[in-house]
């Protein structure tokens, strides 16, 4: 059997870059998609200098039309795509009465917006085709409110746990399965350079539960076991990688 495509968004850096890694580990072709398409060709050529099984793509998931081209140009050098992972995202931490109607916008705009075209755009496609597998990155920030996170952005993941369930109703019938996971916070440079390391530490402290930060990898690993063949019972669901803050 052909290998299976993926499209990973905000892969260039951070999670999205431990997704796309494990991806192709597992035997993916594997689309690096981001705005910074230097650091996005960069992650593309360390997984296959050939580039017959990973390939660099510009994406701002706030473009529909980018995505519509995003998917062509996967579906022309590969002849097809299975697997969309919308992970890009902006994270503030603004103070909640500090956020502007803008910013705020900006967010919501970028993170729910940008899931939501990448769910329409990919989901349709999958359902012409009869089979498909959409995973959503959330957050326990959707869930709880956060540990550290803007209203903005916490908003914005919420959000995205019902645009999930309401993709996966609408596609579940053609062989689409629509599914989310929602980390707490994670062992990543991004985040050890946006919360204060004093700030941090009570996290891991006194906040979570088991006292240490999620593994991106493993974070990564569990995505990549939902985006497989086998996970077609699985859909409308999130999956919660959170140390025992949120439990339900």
């Amino acid at each position: 059997m052909a290998q299976d495509v993926a499209i990973v968004t905000g892969a260039a850096q951070g999670l999205g870059e431990a997704i796309a890694r494990r991806l192709h580990a597992a035997g993916y072709k594997v689309a690096v998609a981001d705005l910074l398409l230097d650091q996005a060709a960069a992650v593309a050529q360390s997984l296959d200098a050939s580039g017959q099984t990973a390939v660099a793509l510009p994406l701002d998931i706030r473009n529909k039309t980018e995505f519509e081209s995003a998917r062509d140009a996967l579906i022309e050098r590969w002849g097809a795509v299975q697997v969309l992972v919308n992970n890009a995202t902006v994270t503030l931490h603004t103070p909640l009465m500090q956020i502007s109607p803008e910013e705020f916008n900006r967010v919501i705009t970028t993170n729910l917006g940008g899931t939501f075209l990448g769910c329409q755009v990919f989901g349709a496609y999958f359902a012409q085709q009869k089979y498909g597998r959409i995973i959503n990155l959330a957050s326990l920030a959707g869930q709880n409110g956060g540990t550290s996170a803007g209203a903005h952005y916490a908003s914005s993941k919420a959000g995205i746990l019902v645009l999930t369930k309401v993709v996966a109703k609408e596609l579940a019938n053609a062989g689409v399965t629509v599914n989310a996971i929602a980390p707490g916070p994670i062992d990543l440079p991004t985040v050890r350079a946006t919360v204060p390391p004093e700030k941090l530490q009570h996290i891991i402290d006194h906040v979570i539960p088991v006292h240490q930060l999620g593994d991106p990898n493993f974070i990564a690993d569990t995505l990549v076991h939902l985006a497989s063949r086998q996970a077609g019972y699985v859909t409308g669901a999130t999956w919660d990688l959170n140390g025992g803050i949120f439990m339900r």
